[in-house]
């Protein structure tokens, strides 16, 4: 049975928010040890402090294993990140553990995470994905993201949140 929680501040669910963060990021070979990529100055932006205002995830459970998280983060115009589309946009992040791939954990990650940027005030999120991941890209394209811009050698992707269901979520 998957079920999906509101991260908690424990160190067990911040574990594996950073493990799943690191597995977020698209380098098919050779990626340097997770210590190491989260903590280049380019990426150390997306998990640096993480729990500050604004900051918000999601943790995936099957059978009470964690086996998947999306979270998202607003960014500044001076401190972007390379889904930024502005100030008041969060850029969000997803992954899904090797073992759970292709059991619509991603889909319902993401469909809970607008709901929750709904609740927050939101009316859209933004992502950052490599054009090769195409597995990825067919997932925010049928969730009904769209191409936006780019990043070096990534696309920015933006999914606004249907009035209809911020009406919803905010009555």
């Amino acid at each position: 049975m998957i079920h999906i929680e509101s991260l908690k501040q424990s160190e067990h669910d911040l574990d594996f928010l950073m493990d799943m963060m690191y597995e977020s990021i698209h380098i098919p070979e050779n990626k340097p040890p997770k210590e190491e990529l989260l903590n280049l100055p380019h990426l150390k932006k997306y998990n640096e402090g993480w729990g500050r205002k604004g900051d918000r995830a999601l943790i995936a459970f099957e059978d009470n294993i964690p086996v998947g998280a999306a979270w998202y983060r607003l960014f500044t115009e001076d401190q972007k990140g390379y889904g930024f589309v502005n100030d008041k946009t969060p850029e969000l992040g997803i992954a899904v553990t090797t073992k759970a791939r292709g059991k619509g954990i991603g889909n319902l990650l993401m469909e809970k995470l607008f709901e929750t940027a709904s609740r927050d005030g939101y009316t859209s999120l933004s992502l950052s994905v490599d054009p090769k991941n195409h597995q990825a890209v067919q997932l925010y394209k049928k969730l009904g993201f769209e191409q936006c811009g780019s990043s070096g050698t990534s696309w920015t992707m933006i999914y606004t949140i249907p009035s209809t269901k911020r009406d919803v979520l905010t009555e």
